[in-house]
Order: C-alpha cells, then structure tokens, then sequence
C-alpha cells in the first residue's frame, strides 16, 4: 500500500505534462501563467516535504503521510472541477504535499520491518518515484488525446481517495516518535527561503537572469537562508538538525541527492523533446504525446525490476557502493545518448541505462540516511534528502533550458534547439553524475547493513523495540 501510494504521488506529478502544449487554449490563460501548473507544485513540494517529515516524527508519520495524501486529492478534484488558471494552479500547489510521501514512507518501514526486509523494502520505495513517472505519462497522454481533459483529475482523485482508504486500513501507526514543540519560526524561514531559491531557479530563462528580480530574489534567499540557519542552531527543537546534517555521512549523502537529482532529471526532459522534435530537424522522430510517454516506459519497467538488486549490493556491499555504481551508471547512459541521439532504439536504450543507474542511486540515498539518524529523526532526515533532490531537479530544468535555448536554429519559423545543444545538455548531466559518483566515495565509513548495527542513538527503531521499552 505504500508502494502504491509512492507511484500515486509521482502519477501525479507527471499528468499535467501531457496537457502544458494545449492548456493556453483550454483555459484562457497565457504560457507563462500555465507553466505555473508545475513551478507550483515544485515549490510546494519543497516547501512542505521536510516540513511534513518532521511532523511525522513528533505527531506520527501515518496520520501526516493520509494527510499528504488527502491534500493530493483535493487538488485533484479542483483541478478536475475548475478550468480557471488560479484555481488550477492553487490546486497543484496542495498537490505538492505528496512529495513527502514517500520519506514519510520509508520512515515507516524503518519502524514497523524487522531488519532483513527494510533494504529491499527501501530499495523498491525509492524506486517508486521513477515507476509512477514512466507508467503514468502514457495513460495521462491517451486521455488528454480522446477525452476532455478533466477526465484525467477525477481519474487521479479516485486513484487518491483508494490511497488514503489503503493506508488506513493497512498500514500501522508508528510508536517511534520525538515529542516535542514544533518549530514554527524555523518553517516559515524554511519556506520563505525556499520559495526565493527556487523560484529565481525555475523562472531564471523566462525573467532574465540578469533581470532585477531574480536578483532580488536570490539575494532575499541568501539573507532569509543565513538567518533560518543562526535560529535553527538556536532553537530547543529545531525543524532541521543543522548538527546532524553536518556529519560527513549526513551531508555528503544530501550534496549526493543534489547531484543524482540534476543527473537523473535531465534524462526526462530532454528525452521527451528530442523524440517530439519536428523530422525537418534532421535529427528529430516527429512522435505523438503517446508515442514519448511510451518511449519513457521502459525506464519505469527497468526501475521496477532492478529495485530488488539495488538491495542486494547495499546488503552485500554498503549502500555507499551502490550509490557510486548508481551515479557511474547514469553517466554511462549520457554517453551513449551522446554518441547516437538519432535512431530510436538507442534514444530508448540510453534513456534505460539512465533509468537503472537512478534506481541504484535513488534506492541507496534513503538507505544511508536510514542508518546514520536516530530513529526519530528519520522522517524529517530523509524530507531533506528529498529536498536536496528537488533542488537538483529545479536546476537541471534551467540548466537544460539555458543551454537549449543557446543552441537553436530555425525550422518552419520556428527556433528548434539544434543536435549539438541535446548532445551539451547530455555531457553536463553526465559530468554532474560524475561528480555524484565522487561524493559518494567521500562519504566516510560506511553505513551498517540491516540486521547488523545502528547509528548512535538509534535504540528504538522498530515497533517491538518500542514495546519492549515501554
């Protein structure tokens, strides 16, 4: 049931793409206020993930993750009720919540598994997000196709009102907790910072990067950043352990996130416009909206097959290994998108490698976190590794936008990003997954193995353990 409401939570993020080209029309609404249908999401998402895992430590992680959950619902059923760009684009920020479903979900297997199920469990976790992309797009493109595009809202609100019903009555609340004070100061900081930050990100291409504000804005994360940063090494009960995340094992593991999550993001978004290119091009296959969602398929099937394996390395190997392998990886599929970008069975055989390599990554991630925080610190421990992945994704988005938008030509009037611009973009992913792989390899000592030991501190870490405590 969580697994289901981990690719729910990544089906939902990825149904609005195949409307972006027609939503103008559909609503009113000019491109620019219509790409907020994601940059909100986005935002929200950042926002609230590790606002959320922390308020699944102190107030139990299964009341917040049906919380997270109800919130994805409800902007569902507004989307689905609304063609109104202000209420879609309200809607899609509560959507955003979901985006801590699935730390929140690794919380709880940590606390309700005994220790040889939870690498596995992890593993196939984490791999969800990667499933429910690459299963969800093709679905979503033949309903916006043949049917009115409001189908598809309630379709995902009844798929969202099964997942909450699921976790219900399936899933146990966790007796691991850290009662305490929320610290509210310390996530309005958080928020205010993030929003800054990733909205000079994300809107960078479109405003100007020189523009005054984007400026601003960057300079107002920088100030509001450094003062979130002096209250949380201040505060009782910080919503972030600034500390922890200090240690080499914490804090390497979230640079790593960051750099995965620019290396791994890349592969979708210049996939899915390499194949939909115009064949004037020279280099472009023409496809449907169909056609990309199923030329993305196969990575989601390789994500789900290869979950089981990533477990095994990190069993066998540490999840630090895996990390490394993972990242080397989907730098060895940027080099074979690099070396064909033509023919499409190289396009779908590239895009796979990259598939597989974020799988090993994405699944080792939560895994070192997971044995390097006190058990009650986990939710909110892994919401930030979560976060610094959203961050690398925000900046691979503007990143790729940046160098597509320097290499163009002309095509039926039209600029069209040129072969070698693609080919740039898929070197700097690969670079940055480079870089990945050597951050893993700093990460000093190495996480424990399920069933051996835990970090400091973690002495309650399953709902026996809790028991026999109490």
């Amino acid at each position: 049931m969580l697994a289901f409401a981990g690719i729910l939570m990544a089906v939902m993020q990825t149904v609005v793409v195949p409307l972006l080209p027609d939503l103008p029309r559909l609503t009113g609404a000019s491109p620019g206020a219509v790409s907020w249908t994601v940059t909100a999401t986005l935002l929200s998402g950042a926002v609230l993930t590790p606002v959320l895992g922390r308020a699944g430590d102190m107030y139990g992680k299964r009341r917040v993750l049906m919380a997270a959950l109800a919130l994805m619902t409800a902007g569902a059923v507004l989307c689905a009720v609304s063609s109104d760009i202000g209420v879609l684009v309200a809607a899609r920020a509560l959507q955003g919540a979901a985006a801590a479903v699935v730390p929140l979900s690794i919380s709880i297997l940590r606390d309700e598994l005994p220790p040889e199920r939870r690498g596995s469990a992890v593993a196939f976790m984490s791999a969800t997000v990667g499933i429910g992309a690459a299963l969800g797009l093709p679905p979503a493109a033949l309903v916006v196709q043949y049917t009115d595009w409001h189908v598809m809202f309630w379709a995902t609100a009844a798929l969202g009102a099964a997942g909450v019903t699921a976790v219900a009555c399936a899933v146990p609340e966790s007796p691991v907790r850290q009662p305490g004070r929320f610290d509210v100061p310390g996530a309005l900081g958080l928020a205010a910072g993030l929003v800054c930050l990733l909205l000079g990100v994300s809107q960078g291409g479109e405003w100007g990067w020189g523009s005054p504000r984007i400026a601003g804005l960057f300079l107002g994360a920088a100030v509001v950043l450094a003062l979130w940063v002096r209250q949380q090494l201040r505060a009782r009960a910080p919503l972030v352990d600034l500390r922890l995340a200090a240690r080499p094992r914490v804090g390497l593991a979230h640079v790593a996130a960051l750099l995965t999550g620019f290396a791994f993001y890349a592969n979708s978004l210049v996939t899915a416009q390499l194949v939909q290119a115009p064949k004037a091009t020279g280099y472009g296959l023409g496809l449907s909206i169909v056609a990309t969602g199923l030329c993305l398929l196969p990575g989601g099937v390789v994500m789900l097959l290869f979950s089981p394996l990533s477990a095994r390395i990190s069993a066998s190997r540490g999840p630090r290994v895996t990390l490394a392998l993972g990242a080397a990886v989907i730098a060895l599929g940027y080099a074979v998108r690099m070396a064909d970008s033509r023919d499409l069975w190289l396009i779908i055989a590239g895009a796979a490698v990259v598939a597989t390599g974020t799988t090993l990554a994405y699944s080792a991630l939560p895994t070192l976190i997971l044995w390097a925080v006190p058990a009650g610190q986990t939710a909110s421990a892994n919401g930030v590794n979560v976060l610094m992945r959203t961050i690398g994704q925000a900046t691979s988005s503007a990143a790729v936008a940046a160098v597509l938008v320097h290499h163009t030509r002309p095509v039926g009037g039209a600029p069209v990003p040129t072969l070698h611009g693609y080919v740039l973009a898929f070197a700097m992913a690969g670079t940055v997954a480079l870089a990945a792989c050597a951050t893993a390899l700093t990460i000093p000592g190495e996480a424990a193995p399920p069933g051996t030991r835990r970090a400091r501190g973690d002495t309650r870490g399953t709902r026996d353990e809790a028991r026999e405590g109490a």
